[in-house]
């Protein structure tokens, strides 16, 4: 059991919010949210203003190469994330007091510390546009790219990437599912590892849409940066514990928060190991929270007998109650 577990009675619910990353974002994403509920439009107004981004304009009319664009779309799914979260907060029977444990994959680590307030939304805005201006300024000075790689166990792409470090930058970066590992790193010797990875029978290895090599060495750079600014942002001890990406153990004190958020940039994602710590932990009840399904499909591959509930429209939050 983990330090941060809580005891339930037989058959109890232990609830548990997880939050996406990069990725998901897609036109129209939150606009019936916003149209919808005050609570939407006051959390697009308030990210607007301090970015002086037209968000809602953005992420409803914009064109997809431009949501795209790492700088934006991270801003664009933490605010779409805590938009839908502030509805559900006050228009559903899912209330915080009923959440245990919160997780976030890579940039939706920073939106779980914003809903049970670690860290400030306004702050988080701030600390996410800039990480990704970061992130894309690393990308922009060394070409790199990521690719998913599906049916191959986690022991022999790690054996790949060793294989041909000589190369290059290469690793291991997202743990998502049994079954699925992200590798990243510069594209001569991603297109080497990829080709490794179809040889020892990968069932498939699918190039990702990203501007470049998250979370690889590539990214230390960045991570130096963000370093700089988590040290002047102000962080509090969270109401309940957080699961960090780069160890999939709960963090609580604001000084680990500050390592793992740096350290996230350029280490791995243990998604399926962080998804297994709260399983373990005796949580039995999961909630999406933003756009897409992606953390839903990912559940379904990790433990299929979990309940896992998507709130991405305000058709699934009516669901809900039905």
């Amino acid at each position: 059991m983990g330090v941060f577990a809580h005891s339930v009675v037989a058959n109890a619910k232990k609830t548990a919010f997880l939050f996406p990353g990069q990725g998901v974002q897609y036109g129209g994403m939150g606009k019936d949210f916003y149209e919808n509920f005050k609570e939407a439009r006051e959390v697009f107004i308030q990210a607007s203003e301090i970015l002086k981004i037209n968000l809602a304009v953005l992420c409803f009319h914009g064109k997809q190469d431009e949501l795209n664009k790492t700088s934006l779309c991270q801003p664009a799914i933490l605010v779409t994330s805590i938009a839908i979260l502030e509805v559900l907060k006050q228009n559903s029977s899912v209330r915080m007091d009923t959440c245990h444990a919160v997780a976030g994959l890579s940039l939706g680590e920073y939106t779980a510390h914003v809903s049970i307030g670690s860290i400030a939304f306004a702050d988080a805005v701030k600390l996410v546009y800039k990480r990704g201006t970061y992130m894309q300024e690393a990308c922009n000075a060394v070409p790199g790219g990521m690719a998913s790689v599906i049916g191959l166990e986690d022991e022999k792409v790690e054996k790949i990437c060793n294989e041909v470090r000589s190369m290059g930058v290469i690793c291991a970066a997202n743990y998502n599912s049994p079954g699925q590992i992200v590798i990243s790193g510069e594209k001569s010797v991603l297109e080497k590892a990829a080709s490794l990875a179809k040889e020892r029978g990968a069932r498939m290895v699918v190039p990702l849409k990203v501007d470049g090599a998250f979370h690889s060495g590539l990214m230390s750079p960045a991570g130096s940066r963000l370093s700089k600014e988590l040290e002047s942002t102000s962080i509090s001890r969270p109401s309940v514990p957080v699961v960090a990406n780069i160890h999939a153990r709960y963090v609580r004190e604001p000084d680990e928060i500050r390592v793992s958020l740096a350290k996230q940039l350029d280490s791995h994602v243990r998604w399926h190991q962080s998804v297994q710590t709260l399983i373990q932990d005796g949580f039995n009840q999961f909630y999406e929270i933003g756009p897409g399904k992606s953390l839903t499909g990912l559940m379904k591959r990790i433990d299929a007998n979990q309940e896992m509930k998507c709130i991405d429209t305000v058709e699934a939050l009516k669901n809900l109650t039905k």
